[in-house]
């Protein structure tokens, strides 16, 4: 299954279709987050952007993320929480996404958040200006390494600050992309793939 020029319009109206699912707090201690999907166009195919996190945040450290971070009170809504992030970790200018919409609550595996993500549309090639503090490395890849599956272990064993986790994974370039921000791709990717598989003049 191949993507096609229009990805981000059959993302954006299939999203704005149907309504987020949302995941109830159980108790004080979970948190709430927001992210975006930054989605763009590299030669001939398109592409996700991914932050590889330093050592020095306070939260999941060293791990392939979306840019986002947590809900403050003066953001006023999660999706401008998740513009506002991608502006302080990456230098991704709001006026420079195009929000497709907004996926599935997803929670973390190794921290109590619960993440609203939205999925944007971005130019490239971009001047990306990245958090020292926040970023260590971009990582592009392609949106077809998910579609395909070929990347991705379910349950397969993560270790992460001591402790080993069993969560789907996709592997890429050395980087392995897992917990919330991998199974926020797979429900892109199962929203997406049905409606790739038809023939173009019925999609």
């Amino acid at each position: 299954m191949q993507t096609t020029t229009e990805l981000p319009w059959i993302i954006r109206d299939l999203l704005n279709i149907r309504t987020p699912k949302a995941i109830e707090p159980q108790g004080a201690s979970l948190r709430h987050a927001a992210v975006l999907i930054p989605l763009f166009k590299a030669a001939s195919d398109y592409r996700v952007l991914f932050t590889k996190r330093t050592d020095r945040v306070e939260a999941h450290k060293g791990q392939i993320s979306f840019p986002g971070g947590r809900i403050e009170e003066e953001d006023g809504s999660p999706l401008e929480t998740a513009l506002r992030e991608a502006d302080e970790e990456i230098g991704l200018s709001r006026k420079d996404v195009t929000v497709l919409g907004q996926m599935d609550d997803a929670r973390t595996v190794s921290s109590n958040y619960i993440v609203h993500p939205f999925v944007g549309l971005i130019p490239y090639p971009y001047e990306f200006k990245t958090s020292v503090q926040e970023v260590k490395a971009l990582l592009e890849v392609p949106f077809q390494v998910f579609l395909s599956g070929d990347s991705a272990g379910e349950n397969t064993p993560v270790v992460y600050e001591g402790v080993t986790y069993q969560s789907l994974a996709y592997h890429y370039k050395g980087e392995v992309i897992w917990g919330a921000t991998a199974r926020i791709m797979l429900d892109l990717v199962e929203l997406v793939k049905r409606k790739l598989s038809l023939p173009v003049e019925n999609r």
